[in-house]
């Protein structure tokens, strides 16, 4: 009765309150140093890392936010966005509070940069597999890590994902790119898919702007390509702070020439949020990054929040082969992902095997 019911909500508790976290090393006086992000955080007993979700109790480092969802949808895979990797399905969209970045712009910024205030044992406790049930009852074809960023839920997103890749579901990371090179090694073992947020392309703005470096976020986008995760690019264009020029031009060629030409990159427009009081971006922003990408020899250029058709052509006869408005998938053409008109392969992820 009551008794055993009490019995087993205090195990439930104990055990999602008191998860161990991953990736950091014992240091003397009862700290430790965080190893999951590049920031690696040096904690002391009784404080947090930057994330405000990883906790040192007693010299152990202790995960907050495991299990402790936010956030629970079923969207378009074109919303995260992922316009090559199984165009016209359904993602199941999961968040846990947190970030290890601070972007003044951030449009999720309620639940993003929540996890200093949060009281996690208010959030609902989500098992694992019931995410897995959860996207496999609402026709999802793969679970993604999303909306925060999900490398300081690192724990979670790894037990979800294994169940997920055992029940044939597929992984995606919808990411800032700020993990450590050792953690990004394990994460890339179960997920299959990859939308990195390149949130500027000057290290002074990157800092400023973030609080982090640029370095590492470059790093695990070249990590991602050698270990063959599908790829994508998402810059949000903010006025006055990452849309000069300059810095679209070098972005532009580090993606045509280190991640590769048919790399898709996502220009998404931005609105004024969170703290940032630039202007929204204009479509001459829009339209010289695509220009400059178009330059630099990028394949697949994306404009995103336009509330416009967006296609995707063939390479090799030019004709259109997807069509989406807005998040929607209109017209899906291709036979086994490659081309109805000339067999071309399209690059990307287009069947489930």
């Amino acid at each position: 009765g009551l008794i055993t019911w009490f019995f087993f909500y205090l195990i439930e508790y104990n055990t999602v309150m008191d998860q161990e976290a991953s990736f950091y090393q014992f240091l003397e006086d009862q700290k430790v140093q965080c190893e999951l992000c590049a920031h690696r955080c040096l904690i002391r007993p009784g404080r947090r890392g930057i994330c405000h979700v990883r906790e040192n109790q007693a010299g152990r480092l202790v995960s907050l936010n495991y299990g402790r969802l936010i956030a629970e949808h079923v969207d378009p895979i074109e919303k995260k966005p992922l316009y090559h990797f199984l165009p016209g399905s359904k993602a199941f969209s999961i968040a846990a509070p947190g970030c290890n970045l601070r972007c003044e712009w951030c449009q999720n910024w309620q639940i993003s940069q929540a996890g200093a205030e949060v009281r996690f044992d208010r959030l609902p406790y989500v098992a694992p597999q019931a995410v897995v049930e959860d996207a496999l009852r609402t026709g999802c074809r793969s679970i993604a890590y999303t909306y925060t960023e999900p490398t300081v839920f690192y724990e979670y997103t790894r037990d979800v994902a294994r169940l997920a890749k055992s029940a044939g579901l597929k992984n995606i990371y919808v990411t800032n790119g700020y993990m450590t090179a050792e953690a990004l090694i394990e994460i890339t073992e179960w997920f299959d898919a990859a939308n990195v947020d390149i949130k500027a392309f000057s290290p002074d703005v990157y800092r400023k702007m973030t609080g982090a470096d640029l370095g590492p976020v470059l790093e695990s986008c070249r990590a991602l390509k050698k270990q063959g995760v599908w790829l994508e690019v998402t810059t949000l264009l903010v006025t006055g702070i990452n849309d000069d020029r300059p810095q679209l031009e070098a972005l532009a060629d580090f993606i045509s020439t280190e991640l590769g030409t048919e790399t898709p990159w996502h220009l998404s427009r931005y609105f004024p949020q969170y703290k940032s009081k630039a202007p929204m971006t204009s479509s001459r922003s829009l339209a010289m990054a695509e220009e400059i990408g178009r330059k630099k020899g990028l394949k697949f250029i994306y404009p995103g929040n336009v509330h416009a058709s967006v296609e995707t052509r063939c390479l090799s006869c030019d004709r259109v082969v997807l069509v989406r408005d807005d998040y929607e998938l209109l017209e899906n053409k291709l036979v086994e992902g490659c081309c109805p008109y000339c067999d071309s392969k399209i690059a990307g992820v287009f069947t489930g095997d």
